[in-house]
């Protein structure tokens, strides 16, 4: 069977990775924070005894745009939103950091700030624990300060500061979990990275463009089947083209 077939098949697999990746895309479009995934691929000369006019497809790199996507007033004294670069971090299930932008954030049971979806949040000297009864103030560096419910004007007392880093993005990559993480682990405290209280960071994918996205797929993968059911018919043919002879 002609050598197309392979070439073809190794077109729409990859053809279906994307549109994946733009379902993810898109079915997050909502998401607090969220940064669209991006993949690439790249081609192969294919290294026979023919001449290299062919070629396969192979994963090139699996990454994220980090564009920063609009921030959207809550009100909400628990809602943070970063400014510009940089990240909140998290304690992950193993224990180890991961890093997100997603700043609704909420008081546990036992008093200790956490994300939406109850990871710790780290500050500067590890898990925030929060005292009851009290009114929350986040300020733009990250520092939490807390004014006792009922004493009109009541003290502020500082309870903690948010951790905010700015890693570089060439060494993050997204984890199983949906946060981030580095190679190394940890990344320094940036003192430059500044948050919004009260405002929340929307998703950076762009809605339309992932549409349009898809059904330019949808369009390749029509193509690559085309070239597979050519190869085949070509095939065939020829195999009718010996019989006679």
């Amino acid at each position: 069977m002609d050598r197309l077939i392979y070439t073809a098949m190794t077109g729409a697999k990859h053809i279906l990775e994307q549109q994946s990746t733009t379902a993810h895309n898109l079915a997050n479009a909502t998401s607090t924070g969220f940064k669209a995934q991006v993949d690439s691929f790249r081609a192969i000369p294919v290294i026979s005894e023919g001449l290299p006019t062919r070629a396969f497809v192979v994963d090139a790199t699996v990454g994220a745009d980090f564009n920063a996507g609009a921030i959207q007033s809550t009100g909400r004294d628990l809602d943070v939103a970063i400014q510009g670069k940089g990240w909140l971090v998290v304690q992950r299930a193993d224990g180890s950091e991961g890093y997100t932008r997603n700043g609704s954030l909420k008081v546990s049971e036992n008093g200790i700030l956490q994300t939406a979806t109850g990871h710790n949040i780290m500050g500067d000297g590890g898990p925030i624990s929060i005292p009851p009864d009290v009114a929350i103030s986040i300020a733009k560096d990250g520092t939490i300060s807390s004014v006792e419910i009922g004493t009109i004007p009541g003290p502020s007392n500082i309870i903690g500061r948010l951790k905010l880093v700015n890693p570089s993005e060439n060494d993050l990559k997204r984890a199983g979990d949906g946060m981030f993480v580095t190679s190394t682990g940890t990344a320094e405290v940036d003192i430059n990275v500044n948050v919004v209280s009260g405002a929340l960071e929307s998703s950076n994918v762009n809605v339309v463009d992932a549409m349009v996205t898809m059904i330019s797929l949808a369009r390749q993968f029509e193509t690559q089947m085309k070239l597979i059911q050519n190869a085949e018919n070509n095939a065939n043919k020829a195999s009718q083209l010996l019989s006679m002879g």
